[in-house]
């Protein structure tokens, strides 16, 4: 009986996530919205309100489904119990990549509109040009950290019961042979730091990307981070000189 409430307990560390991670995922999704609808062109597909009120209808459910598992998981004492958890974190964690996706998928529209009107000719001024250059460039970082923390080691929720013996990223703090790390788990600023120097140096810095989805992420962000610094940015302040 020891052993086994020994298990329960480990497992329940496993499950343990911080609730703050899942406000900055959940806040990081209403920014995005928020972007969406201050782009000052028209680079969206549909009404410039159809793509945020989709996101922010889908996370409003989503975020009940996390509390509620959240809980069950605090309350599970067998493992029929945690087999419950483990499948409802699953359908969630779908659910928030589908999420993911459709946030990449309207930045990546945005980008290309923005692209499309500069080497037409027939892009807005140099100013508001630069602002939905920013505006691109911030929801790409974004983006890409929910990726990011969506898919490494099982998902927020269940990062730590993954039987892979890597995760998709090595972060610095698991190689520092030092107590203080020895349970330390990545959370979504750790994500958030990645997907920011990866978007601005183009390239890993810290931290390594060990599997083939986590470098291709990277190539996909640092190529469109690339395109938006690059040909936008550098095209409108050349407008400006």
């Amino acid at each position: 009986m020891q052993t086994a409430n020994a298990d329960y307990r480990q497992k329940h560390m496993a499950l343990r996530t911080h609730a703050l991670d899942f406000w900055m995922a959940r806040g990081s999704v209403v920014v995005v919205a928020a972007l969406q609808l201050l782009l000052v062109n028209d680079f969206s597909w549909g009404p410039r309100w159809l793509a945020p009120l989709v996101e922010l209808l889908l996370l409003a459910p989503l975020s009940v489904a996390t509390a509620w598992v959240q809980t069950q998981a605090s309350q599970a004492t067998t493992e029929a119990h945690f087999h419950l958890v483990s499948r409802s974190r699953r359908l969630i964690r779908r659910a928030a990549l589908a999420l993911t996706v459709l946030i990449t998928v309207m930045n990546f529209v945005a980008l290309y509109f923005l692209v499309q009107a500069l080497l037409g000719g027939h892009a807005g001024s140099a100013q508001t040009l630069l602002i939905d250059a920013v505006n691109v460039w911030v929801t790409n970082v974004i983006a890409f950290t929910l990726w990011f923390w969506s898919i490494d080691r099982g998902g927020p929720a269940s990062r730590g019961l993954s039987s892979k013996p890597y995760g998709d990223f090595l972060f610095p703090q698991m190689s520092i042979p030092d107590e203080h790390f020895k349970d330390w788990s990545p959370g979504f600023i750790d994500y958030l730091y990645l997907s920011f120097t990866n978007a601005t140096a183009f390239s890993p810095t810290d931290t390594m990307p060990l599997s083939p989805r986590a470098k291709l992420l990277m190539i996909a962000e640092s190529g469109l981070s690339l395109l938006t610094i690059a040909l936008v940015a550098a095209r409108a302040v050349n407008i400006l000189a």
